[in-house]
């Protein structure tokens, strides 16, 4: 059975697994006696217990349990050698006897599966090698008083797995099967053990692997998550993993599912005959295990499925009657992403800006660290790398090159220690030196997937392929140096030559993952003095565009602190040269580099000229900018230092909101405590100091994380304070809390989610939420989904919020929703969090969960969003309203991911329309006509408030105040039915409206004249698809993505084709709400009147809707005339119930905007005002334009993507160039 063979059968069916031996042996009640047998009668060491020499000794008992499973309808079964090997065997004193009892039990085992095929040859049975963790641990040291001691080593583990699989293959088994695994490092040990072996032999066979799970958190024993653990053993060429022991079924599922969800291979399960009693014994009966393992197959989640302890062949034989018809897991893709693990993954891709790698634990370069190893003082300098992970650092590189150091065993210590730290072994680690030995030493002791810094072509190809061959066996990724034989690549086509050399004999000699691959163009300093070093940092970020174009998947990293090495001991300038090479390197695809990510330049907030001076040197504008840049640094140091600290001080005069702002972007604390009493005895009360100033600087965080100008150590510092901040303010809030002693307003159940750790923005909602007179549940984070069910079913909240920071974060919540639809609940749930948005909301969760989940976007929200939901008056409008918006979300991002069909097959395939039953409506008013004033107390009553108040941020369901008149009484009674948290946001909302109202009478008062309009009614036709109208040819586009109806629509489709030989019609419009309004706003704005000349532009953007629907009920009632007998309210209007449409220009179906100036040549609109841009944007902004078509079968749609095909139709249709056509179009 070779690897392809075995691949192929599980996606065919799902094979049986057998189950326990070690509880089917205890069922004989063997005897020590039986135990030696003959052979080892006279052993000297007592041997009961040892299940695997039962095999030499009694083959009979361990043959008629193989054929009881087989008999019950295993596929595949297991040799019976768990524990034998050197390691475990030890303890029995039997390690020299290991080759003799694995081949006595694979020949047992095969020959009981050939007799049995020849028995039964319907049926295909296999044998697997069972491979255990043995009984140590080499992550792990057995003495708590010195952590760094391993009481078994990696090689010890290599030599272990290589005579036990020599053993079982020289035996005949099918396939070779590490079970139980617990140890990571244990394991890859024996992958590589296995790897060698196959290769020396020539074989190919399957390899599978099961990992045991500890009950508390769903981590391995040695503390790696799941995604971790995938991480740490992608490099092996293993066909499937899965999970057996440690859980029953119905424990073991959530985690089944994460696997298969995320892991690219074939997923096995074998779990326990449920958990152990008092006694140690297991109670599930086959029947209840049956049920519990059923969801396994109903949704897909294995390929091989069996029993572990405690499960009997009476266990095994329902199975095969579940499994029958049941569709096999389909493998998830292979990430495409680089993954790294220490503890928990470490995914490297776009999304995750820049992964910042700690420089710090670097004998070489810093001189505290080495003077604390040569000490031995491992305590302090586990602190050095554990400030670097709090300060942000996502990797650890480690360096122990001094000639007064024993490198390999400092690198062992040290790495050995960080196991032990768990704070710290959370991120992964890159192995740093110029010595093999100590790489290669290095990377046996860890149970991540590290780095290696570095490998390079300096001495030839040969030693570079067996270095990199070693690595990619050992399971690490590896920077590889821009170095050759030649020397160091400083010119941009030295380094991409040695690049691009590196990686075609990595991805083709060594196979190694492109992903896996990071380069190191070479950092090399700047302005020294020497002209031929200006250009070293522009070619580096060359570098980098070029190797994320021509050499994919490829990763780029770098030494940052080198460009600026002439400028040491001027950190004012080290550290701005940093953050500009950094903003424009990460732009063109910088990956990671080594970085102090405790640094405090932000990119946008070095001053103007200086900047630009350093992105002259930096990008090699100017070749005198080095010079300046040398020059400043020489006779400006005192001067910049002196003004740097001038600078952090001056920040001390602002405003107190200004103050507490700064302190959050920049991560100070040091003033919290004073700035923080200032505002305690300003604002009423605590939460608002958190909702305002707090919350206005974490925003602007995101703001400049988003825009890559603040990187993820910044970010991390900012996190801090604000938690330093919450500490702080958190006794006023409990004694305003106290003070209020009011009912609790609802019950809320918060948690981060399993596999993130982040709790700063969960702790923030929560205490707001408190402040608001909620009770609040807080498990916490990286919590299970099923804990949160568990919990949801206990405590019955109102609300479940969950909170993530990191990417796969929005995996799981989807995970959690259908964890919580699965048990029943309907329970809100709220999500928010850095990485969360309403589009993936709506897109990955919403439709996971019949309950709402509402996407909040910071904290202040959540109160609001609370109360409408526990309002019975506001829910179902609030939930209507949160689905159509989720809908429409849906419906978008729908349109992206279709693929698109061809121009041509779209066309074959528009809106059908029957013509010949067809009779145009002959316009009652032919020609252009110009309506030069229409009163505003005409227009006024087709106002859509709902956006009037949506543009001013406030929810569009105020406009309800809008259908009270004139009744003080009934405005309080609409107040009053507001939950108390929203009554502010409510009296806002009521004033705004007054002031709308008020402003309306006024214009009324001054017969302001901004409502004109300009339309015409045209005889047209369509010719493909262009529609011909009045004369003007206006070209349209035509639907492209993928179709369930298999329609794809064009505005053309609606009009009657010029091959009819008869005459349609075709309206156009431009209307303007706001014409001449321009005087009134200035007017406002030199009065200081902000807000008045805000509410005139949002009053005239409202009023040019509403006059645009105004002509076109007028249109089809009167101009024209097709629908003379339609009488619909205005809010039949705005849920268009009327026939025929009003497409507009710049909108989803007619997204060109140039097509104005068509329009113009068509109706003339500058006489009413309305004037164009060169891009054919209107002035005043306050205006619509657009087209009428009036056939019965027409809708509104959007376009949504096209291809290069139709976008190069359209630009000759339209007679421009390809790039100005994609500029107007904009659908892609």
């Amino acid at each position: 059975m070779d690897r392809q063979s075995f691949a192929r059968l599980l996606s065919e069916r799902v094979l049986i697994l057998d189950g326990g031996m070690g509880t089917m042996i205890q069922r004989y009640n063997l005897t020590e006696a039986d135990y030696r047998g003959e052979r080892f009668a006279q052993f000297p060491q007592p041997l009961k217990g040892n299940n695997d020499l039962l095999c030499v000794t009694r083959p009979e008992v361990i043959r008629e349990i193989h054929r009881q499973y087989l008999d019950a309808g295993a596929d595949i079964f297991t040799t019976n050698t768990f524990n034998a090997n050197a390691i475990s065997m030890a303890d029995y004193g039997m390690s020299d006897y290991v080759g003799e009892i694995n081949v006595a039990a694979a020949r047992l085992a095969r020959e009981l599966a050939d007799s049995y095929m020849t028995e039964h040859p319907e049926r295909t049975v296999l044998v697997a090698g069972s491979m255990g963790p043995t009984n140590k641990t080499a992550s792990m040291s057995p003495d708590v008083s010195d952590p760094a001691f391993r009481a078994v080593t990696y090689d010890d583990l290599y030599a272990a797995y290589y005579e036990q699989a020599k053993s079982l293959v020289a035996g005949g088994v099918d396939l070779l099967l590490f079970e139980t695994t617990f140890d990571t490092l244990n394991v890859k040990a024996g992958l590589e053990a296995v790897t060698v072996l196959l290769e020396e032999t020539g074989r190919d066979l399957p390899v599978m692997l099961s990992l045991t799970l500890s009950a508390q958190g769903g981590r391995t024993f040695s503390g790696q998550t799941l995604m971790a653990f995938l991480a740490s053993v992608s490099h092996a060429p293993i066909v499937s993993v899965g999970l057996n022991c440690s859980f029953g079924a119905a424990d073991m599922k959530p985690y089944l599912e994460e696997l298969a969800r995320r892991a690219p291979y074939f997923i096995s399960a074998y779990p326990n005959a449920g958990l152990p009693n008092s006694f140690g014994e297991y109670d599930e009966t086959p029947e209840r295990m049956a049920e519990h393992v059923r969801p396994f197959l109903e949704e897909g989640l294995v390929n091989v499925l069996g029993g572990c302890c405690g499960t009997t062949p009476a266990h095994i034989a329902r199975f095969p009657e579940l499994a029958r018809g049941a569709k096999p897991h389909v493998p998830a893709p292979k990430p495409n992403a680089l993954w790294l693990s220490g503890l928990e993954l470490l995914e490297v891709k776009p999304e995750n800006n820049f992964i910042n790698i700690g420089e710090r634990c670097n004998v070489a370069g810093s001189r505290k660290f080495l003077r604390l190893i040569k000490e031995g003082n491992y305590e302090e300098a586990l602190g050095i790398a554990r400030k670097q992970v709090e300060d942000g650092a996502q990797v650890i590189d480690i360096n122990m090159d001094d000639g007064m150091l024993d490198a390999v065993k400092e690198m062992r210590t040290f790495l050995n220690l960080i196991a032990a730290e768990p704070d710290i072994a959370r991120v992964p680690i890159m192995i740093d030196s110029s010595k093999w030995e100590v790489i290669e030493a290095g990377l046996k002791c860890v149970q991540g997937k590290s780095i290696v810094n570095s490998i390079s072509l300096k001495e030839g190809e040969a030693l570079f392929l067996e270095h990199a061959r070693r690595i990619k066996r050992l399971g690490a990724a590896t920077v590889v140096m821009a170095f050759d034989e030649q020397g160091q690549a400083d010119t941009f086509e030295r380094k991409i030559e040695i690049c691009e050399r590196a990686y075609r004999l990595l991805t083709e000699r060594v196979g190694f993952d492109p992903q896996d691959i990071i380069f190191d163009p070479n950092v090399l300093a700047i302005a020294t003095g020497i002209e031929e070093h200006d250009g070293y940092a522009l070619a580096f970020i060359r570098a980098v565009e070029w190797i994320k174009k021509h050499l994919p998947g490829a990763k780029v990293s770098g030494g940052v602190s080198n460009l600026s090495f002439s400028f040491r001991g001027n950190n004012h300038v080290r550290e701005a040269m940093h953050a500009v090479f950094l903003y424009h390197a990460i732009s063109k695809g910088m990956d990671m580099g080594i970085v102090n990510p405790s640094t405090s330049v932000l990119y946008e907030e070095i001053e103007s000229a200086f900047r630009t001076l350093l992105e002259d040197v930096i990008l090699y504008r100017r070749p005198e900018a080095a010079e300046e840049l040398i020059a400043y640094a020489q006779e400006r140091h005192e001067q910049a230092v002196g003004s740097s600290v001038e600078h952090k001080e001056a920040w001390r005069e602002g405003s107190l909101e200004s103050r507490l702002e700064y302190a959050l972007v920049k991560g100070i604390g040091d003033h919290l405590e004073e700035d923080l009493q200032e505002a305690l005895s300003v604002y009423p009360r605590a939460v608002l100091i958190i909702d305002g100033p707090l919350m206005a600087g974490m925003n602007r965080v995101g703001e400049l994380f988003g825009a890559g100008k603040m990187f993820l150590p910044q970010v991390v510092k900012t996190a801090r304070t604000m938690k330093k901040a919450v500490a702080i303010l958190r006794p006023a809030i409990e004694a305003e809390k106290q003070a209020a002693g009011a009912a609790k307003a609802g019950k809320v159940l918060f948690a981060t989610v399993k596999g993130d750790v982040h709790d700063i923005g969960k702790n923030i909602v929560s205490i707001v939420l408190a402040c608001n007179n909620y009770e609040v549940i807080d498990l916490g984070v990286m919590v299970p989904a099923d804990e949160i069910v568990r919990r949801a079913i206990e405590e019955r909240p109102d609300f479940v919020c969950l909170s993530g920071l990191i990417t796969p974060s929005l995996e799981e919540m989807a995970h959690v929703a259908r964890a919580m639809r699965e048990a029943g609940l309907s329970i809100p749930i709220m999500v928010g969090g850095a990485t969360t948005s309403a589009l993936h909301t709506a897109v990955k969760i919403a439709p996971n969960y019949d309950g709402p989940v509402i996407h909040v976007k910071d904290a202040s929200q959540n109160p609001l969003v609370a109360a409408k939901l526990l309002n019975p008056a506001t829910r179902e409008d609030y939930i209507a309203g949160l689905r159509d918006e989720q809908v429409a979300l849906r419906e978008s991002i729908a349109q992206e991911k279709l693929p698109l069909v061809s121009l041509e097959e779209a066309r074959r395939h528009p809106v059908p329309v029957d013509w010949a039953a067809y009779e145009p409506v002959v316009p009652a008013q032919m020609g252009v006509h110009l309506i030069p004033n229409i009163p505003i107390e005409t227009i006024i009553p087709y106002i859509h408030w709902r956006f009037f108040f949506l543009a001013w941020k406030l929810d569009g369901r105020y406009e309800s105040i809008t259908r009270i008149h004139g009744c003080d009484a009934c405005r309080a009674a609409w107040l009053a039915d507001m939950p108390e948290a929203e009554r502010s946001k409510a009296a806002e909302a009521m004033q705004l409206y007054k002031d709308a109202v008020k402003m309306l009478n006024h214009l009324v008062a001054l017969k302001a004249e901004y409502c004109r309009a300009a339309y015409g009614l045209f005889e047209a036709n369509s010719e493909g698809d262009d529609l011909l109208i009045g004369g003007t040819r206006f070209p349209m586009l035509r639907q492209q993505a993928e179709r369930e109806d298999g329609i794809y629509k064009s505005l053309a489709d609606y009009v009657m084709p010029r091959r009819e030989g008869r005459t349609d019609y075709v309206g156009a419009f431009a209307v303007t709400g706001g014409a001449g309004s321009e005087y009134l706003r200035k007017k406002y704005e030199a009065e200081g009147d902000s807000y008045s000349a805000m509410l005139l532009q949002t009053l005239t953007d409202r009023l040019a809707e509403a006059t645009a629907e105004y002509l076109h009920e007028r249109v089809r009632r009167e101009f024209w005339g097709y629908a003379a007998d339609e009488r619909l309210a205005v809010e039949d209007l705005f849920r268009v119930k009327y026939q025929g449409i009003r497409p507009a220009i710049g909108y989803p179906s007619i997204p060109d905007q140039l097509l104005n100036h068509e329009l113009e040549r068509l109706l003339g609109m500058s006489r009413v005002g309305i004037t164009l841009t060169e891009n054919g944007a209107m002035s005043p902004t306050a205006a619509v334009s657009g087209l009428y078509i009036a056939h019965p079968a027409s809708q509104y749609f959007m376009i949504g993507r096209i291809d290069e095909e139709q976008l190069a139709d359209y630009a000759t249709r339209r007679g421009l160039s390809l790039e100005r056509a994609r500029a107007c179009v904009k659908t892609r």
